[in-house]
């Protein structure tokens, strides 16, 4: 049961592993897995121990992809206590936002002078008192500003004390910053995963009126993979119920949304219209704001900021009272807040809007200003800057295929894949449809089949040389934004009829089979190696293994008997296996000599999250090092396995260490060959 804006449940992973991966994509993996993979607790439970935990719980980090509602958890969290409905124990929260805490960054101060900033009525107050218990909540560790340094040897024991700001702990974060917090200084982290396919059309028949168009929202939303995937997050459910209703029951013109790009620019050009009866809107053009505020979006977006300051209005040459004339209108695009500190707060309303108008900036800038952006991001050599000044003061046009490249490789070179969906949507708008939608924007059109047709051809040269399959999934998310399918429907025929495993795939369509098997709706439940390499070319099933391993730690159950690969091969495995424990249930490795690499699935199975249920080694090259790895990993997690074949090993004497493991209450052994 997934956290949502209006449900207090959430999801407790233990396991945290470095996320690499753009929050969208998380959320399409997480999509897959069901609701039963993760202990489910409540909001106001997450400091009371789980049944069977013994130790208190007095540090929580919540993690969870922008405008999941990870905030929103925090303030019912608070609201039900100021309530007297949860929590009573405790007799003081104090929040503390890290936007606002960004703003005292010149200053040193000891928590009792943040809560006196932030709370001028604990002046009055002993905190460190004994008859209090208190909590103190950081939100959004993502938004800090401030050097982190979580090693250091301050510790917050004396609440009198001066120290930096930034040894403090948070509660609040997007993944990629929550992985920065060591382990040890929590006792629990928590996972906030947005609405289930339930309370997706529970919001949309809540928010629409006529159930009837309700239900035709509904419908279309199911209808792209990658629509419905996004209605996880509850702002992605408010963009597109604000864009479809108006289009569904108004009969306007033009396509109705179906990919990203296409639901993000109808919300633009929808909230831009609103027109909003003051004297300053005579004298602001929609191009020029949606141009001011895009040149925010792209620059900060590239700095990894989601939250800006006076300061940062000023370095992008907007003054404060301009910025606020914007906010006005388009209150649904940007916001300005007062915080409880001091100064203003702005921001985006979610970080995909911000990287739809950062998009649309670097395509604006290059049609109608002949400009390519990309070379203001990095400090350009002499020739550079000759260069740029001869384009801006030319009528030589900049090419919109050598600008798309560029993007492209700026988006692999980024390890987090913080640009991944600002390329998609920078794609999208170079599509036929968008030009049509983007008319009042652009002073000219340009001719952009020859362009695209080169991109696309760019694109799938860069899936076939690179060696990551997280950036060749959202490459192939690219293609799809410019209507170009034609990889994924070859491998879906190949599926389909069965004759993939008598094809000689290119590696691009290994690629592609990695891609259609991620994005499918269908359950991955068992993977055999025989499905997809006919005869008994163990080179060849090696190599395949290494090119599908993306797809292995979704199955619940792999079969990789006989296929020749050893201990590489086997580590590679245990590897991708440790970033999903939760969802294998069974394994066959038998025949494989894998020897010393038992050692590394031994790490999987001692995970307390890993459920596995069958594990056959037999005739693996398993030794006596190799069995005593295994029983060491089920005396640590004895509660799930129930079969395991080691015949044909030569295990000799240690086979007695897995007799001391069957003694253990707890363990689940039934069938020890």
């Amino acid at each position: 049961m997934r956290s949502t804006q209006s449900s207090t449940s959430q999801r407790v992973r233990v396991e945290r592993v470095m996320s690499n991966e753009h929050g969208v994509r998380q959320i399409e993996t997480q999509s897959r897995r069901a609701a039963t993979e993760d202990t489910p607790i409540q909001c106001n439970d997450i400091f009371r121990s789980l049944p069977g935990q013994d130790k208190p719980i007095r540090t929580v980090l919540t993690k969870g992809v922008a405008g999941i509602g990870k905030t929103v958890s925090v303030q019912k969290f608070i609201l039900d206590w100021a309530e007297g409905k949860e929590n009573q124990d405790v007799q003081l929260i104090f929040p503390l936002p890290f936007r606002e805490i960004n703003l005292m960054k010149d200053k040193t101060p000891s928590l009792s002078d943040l809560l006196h900033v932030f709370f001028p009525e604990t002046k009055e107050i002993e905190i460190s008192s004994d008859k209090y218990k208190v909590l103190f909540i950081f939100d959004g560790l993502d938004e800090c500003r401030l050097s982190l340094d979580f090693r250091s040897d301050v510790r917050l024991c004396d609440v009198s004390e001066s120290v930096s700001v930034d040894v403090l702990i948070w509660i609040t974060s997007r993944p990629a910053a929550a992985d920065l917090v060591p382990s040890e200084c929590v006792h629990r982290v928590t996972e906030v995963r947005g609405f289930n396919e339930p309370q997706k059309e529970e919001y949309f028949r809540k928010r629409i009126s006529d159930q009837s168009l309700a239900n035709t929202i509904i419908s279309h939303l199911k209808s792209s993979r990658s629509l419905n995937i996004m209605c996880h997050i509850p702002v992605f459910c408010w963009i597109s119920a604000t864009v479809l209703e108006k289009m569904l029951s108004e009969a306007e013109s033009g396509e109705i949304p179906k990919t990203l790009t296409q639901m993000y620019t109808h919300f633009l050009i929808l909230q831009t219209n609103i027109k909003h009866e003051k004297d300053y809107e005579k004298n602001v053009k929609n191009e020029d704001m949606i141009l001011k505020l895009g040149k925010v979006a792209f620059q900060q977006l590239v700095k990894g900021n989601v939250i800006f300051y006076d300061e940062d209005m000023r370095e992008f040459g907007i003054d404060v009272t301009e910025a606020s004339v914007y906010s006005g209108l388009c209150t649904q695009i940007f916001r300005e807040e007062f915080g409880w500190y001091q100064g203003k707060v702005f921001c985006f309303v979610h970080l995909s809007v911000q990287e739809h108008l950062a998009a649309l900036y670097v395509h604006l800038s290059c049609t109608n200003n002949n400009t390519n952006v990309f070379h203001q991001i990095t400090k350009p050599s002499l020739w550079s800057k000759v260069k740029d000044w001869f384009q801006l003061n030319s009528s030589e046009h900049v090419s919109l295929s050598e600008l798309h490249q560029r993007a492209v490789d700026e988006a692999l070179q980024h390890k987090n894949g913080h640009l991944d969906l600002f390329l998609r949507f920078l794609l999208g708008l170079s599509v036929e449809s968008h030009q049509i939608l983007l008319q009042g924007l652009m002073k000219q059109t340009r001719s952009i089949s020859d362009s695209n047709e080169t991109i696309v051809e760019y694109i799938k040269e860069k899936i076939r040389t690179i060696d990551s399959p997280e950036k060749s999934i959202n490459l192939f998310h690219c293609l799809n934004e410019l209507g170009d399918h034609s990889l994924v429907e070859e491998i879906q025929q190949y599926l389909k009829s069965g004759r993939i495993k008598e094809t000689k795939l290119s590696s691009s369509q290994w690629s592609a089979v990695v891609f259609v098997l991620l994005t499918s709706e269908k359950k991955l439940d068992e993977f055999d190696m025989n499905n997809f390499v006919g005869g008994n070319d163990k080179t060849e099933k090696l190599n395949v293994l290494q090119k599908l391993l993306p797809v292995m730690k979704e199955f619940r159950s792999i079969h990789l008997n006989d296929c020749g690969f050893t201990d590489e091969g086997c580590a590679a495995l245990a590897s991708a296996l440790r970033s999903n424990p939760l969802h294998l249930r069974e394994l066959n490795l038998s025949w494989n000599k894998i020897g010393k690499s038992v050692n590394r699935l031994s790490d999987v199975l001692q995970n307390p999250h890993c459920k596995l249920e069958k594990l056959w080694l037999n005739d693996c090259g398993v030794t006596d090092e190799g069995c005593a790895a295994l029983a060491s990993a089920l005396r640590l997690n004895p509660s799930h396995l129930r079969e395991l074949n080691l015949s044909e090993n030569k295990i000799g004497q240690s086979v007695n260490l897995l007799s001391g493991v069957l003694k253990d209450p707890h363990c689940k052994l039934e069938i020890l060959r």
